[in-house]
């Protein structure tokens, strides 16, 4: 223990010991939020074929409502009927798949007969890079495995697909905190324990992606509840994030836009006139600059309702009106 230097009573830490309490802070974060949070986490066992059938996967789950509804990932309920889920503290409930949406890898189940209590969620809108989180699951059959990193990124994109359907998860967080084959569907807690991802993937060595809980998710989880699957409403092109000219940009105040790489033909873009090549500044009055821009307005809602779309053509502004359809449900 290190003294002032002035003779004074009352000593302060040298770095090794101050070096020791920050640690023993960070233990005491993590062992709270593993406290908290593991109850309401499952390890899942899903199986195809009547009655318990034939085992096809294993991941986890996370208690959202009082209820027993959970939220997994799609891709690890996919082809099951049946499952089980189990809990740390021993209780056991045979599941039903109530509603998967691949384009998001998101899909809700529910226990049948009594199930702890819901977590609590957050937002993942307000992470932070560098920012503890905690990953609870059941990695290679462990259930109520802990572990613990830190957001290394945020607003990464994760391609998904659904038959020939393709879309972007958007704003997907990257973590350091090790995740594993059955960490999926488990949860990604901040330092107060509230659920702000739903794991999903292991990219590489120290490398995890979870799908946020944000207002998209809310919003993919309300239609999951009601109808068991996520309307989108389909355009048909194909695009890429590019830079204004100069002068544009300097003249709208917005400095990218989404170039049209490809139209499909007879497609809702195909009639509105859209061609490869455009630049899309604006979707229903709201500026695009990426992707994700124009996939938040293509939710169920948006199906047979104008869209009003603004382009530049060989550098010219072009209004457009697109009416979208619905894009078929796949499995």
């Amino acid at each position: 223990m290190a003294v002032p230097s002035d003779g004074g009573m009352f000593p302060s830490l040298s770095p090794e010991d101050a070096s020791d309490a920050a640690m023993d802070a960070y233990s005491r974060v993590v062992s709270s939020v593993a406290e908290s949070l593991t109850p309401h986490v499952a390890a899942l066992q899903v199986s195809a074929g009547r009655g318990r059938g034939r085992l096809i996967g294993a991941g986890s789950a996370v208690l959202f409502t009082g209820d027993g509804f959970m939220l997994t990932n799609a891709h690890v309920v996919a082809g099951a009927t049946a499952g089980v889920a189990s809990f740390t503290d021993g209780t056991e409930a045979e599941i039903d798949v109530i509603g998967s949406d691949p384009l998001s890898d998101l899909a809700v189940i529910r226990g049948r007969g009594t199930t702890p209590p819901p977590a609590t969620f957050g937002d993942a809108a307000t992470l932070r890079v560098g920012q503890l989180v905690v990953a609870v699951g059941n990695p290679l059959g462990l259930a109520g495995s802990v572990t613990a990193g830190v957001v290394s990124a945020v607003g990464r994109s994760l391609p998904t697909r659904a038959g020939r359907a393709g879309r972007m998860v958007e704003d997907v967080i990257q973590t350091d905190a090790a995740l594993n084959p059955g960490s999926s569907g488990g949860a990604l807690a901040d330092s107060a324990g509230r659920v702000v991802g739903i794991n999903t993937a292991v990219a590489g060595v120290g490398l995890g992606l979870a799908v946020p809980v944000n207002a998209t998710t809310r919003r993919i989880i309300g239609s999951l509840l009601r109808d068991g699957r996520v309307r989108r409403a389909y355009l048909g092109l194909v695009s890429t994030p590019a830079p204004l000219p100069a002068p544009i940009a300097e003249r709208t105040g917005q400095r990218n836009a989404l170039r049209v790489v490809d139209v499909v033909a007879g497609s809702p873009a195909d009639r509105a006139g859209l061609k490869a090549g455009d630049l899309v500044l604006s979707a229903g009055r709201r500026p695009v600059a990426e992707a994700q821009s124009l996939q938040r307005l293509l939710f169920g809602d948006a199906v047979d309702v104008p869209l009003p779309m603004t382009v530049l053509r060989n550098g010219a502004m072009v209004d457009v009106i697109a009416m979208p359809t619905e894009l078929p449900a796949t499995g």
